[in-house]
């Protein structure tokens, strides 16, 4: 009985604060839609494949090198980003950036036991993601050579530049699904917190509940024109 007595509170409390809570999801909803939209920039994404597998003129050693090319995997995978190979991406390509703001951008992924890496690039352009992209391929490929003293890469695909590219970031539709389930979260909190500290006393069914006693009557207030109504009219003393 008392559960179903405080989920009754509980839902008169938020029907007492419904415009607070309503007004603080459509300014969040809305502050979120307008940094999505018109702020934050587009992000666009391009990927391109390589292939980690060493060079050979018979089978006698295929296992062996099998094995090498897996564990050289996670060194390729830091060398990628590394300044030796960025640094001529960036003078090949003419960027203007810096070695350590471009290796934010490039993200080295490869499954377990694979010997295929994906160099996926996100850049404001759609172009320049591309383009970064396959010089970071190309870049990689001549120079591991002279790194590490084996040659064992090949581009297995290219990135391509698609005739309507859509970005990847951000998402506004979630972003702003986000925005109103905070607001919502934080207009509960704040019809709660007003609750907690409004300890005043407004109708007769609070003095009910806080001293566990029935109520036996009500004063209702009184205007000054009944006030005035009820009073008898006073006479005047004749001369």
């Amino acid at each position: 009985m008392d559960e179903t007595f405080s989920l009754i509170a509980i839902v008169k409390m938020i029907r007492k604060r419904i415009l607070l809570i309503i007004s603080l999801i459509i300014f969040c909803t809305g502050v979120s839609a307008i940094i999505s939209y018109y702020v934050l920039p587009n992000i666009y994404e391009a990927e391109t494949q390589i292939l980690v597998n060493q060079k050979t003129n018979g089978q006698e050693y295929a296992w062996s090198q099998l094995e090498t090319d897996l564990q050289l995997i996670d060194t390729y995978n830091v060398i990628i980003k590394s300044p030796v190979i960025l640094n001529k991406v960036i003078n090949k390509l003419n960027l203007k950036t810096t070695p350590e703001s471009l290796s934010g951008q490039i993200y080295v992924l490869n499954e377990d036991n694979s010997k295929v890496v994906n160099i996926r690039v996100e850049d404001e352009s759609p172009l320049q993601s591309v383009e970064i992209a396959n010089m970071v391929a190309e870049v990689f490929k001549e120079e591991i050579p002279t790194l590490m003293n084996v040659d064992n890469i090949s581009i297995l695909s290219v990135a391509k530049l698609s005739e309507n590219p859509s970005p990847v970031k951000p998402n506004k539709l979630l972003n702003v699904a986000i925005a109103a389930v905070i607001g919502l979260m934080l207009g509960i909190g704040l019809a709660f917190l007003f609750a907690f500290l409004d300890t005043t006393i407004k109708t007769e069914q609070d003095i009910e509940e806080i001293l566990a006693l029935p109520i036996m009557g009500i004063v209702s207030s009184i205007s000054e024109k009944d006030l005035e109504v009820s009073l008898p009219s006073r006479t005047t003393r004749g001369n």
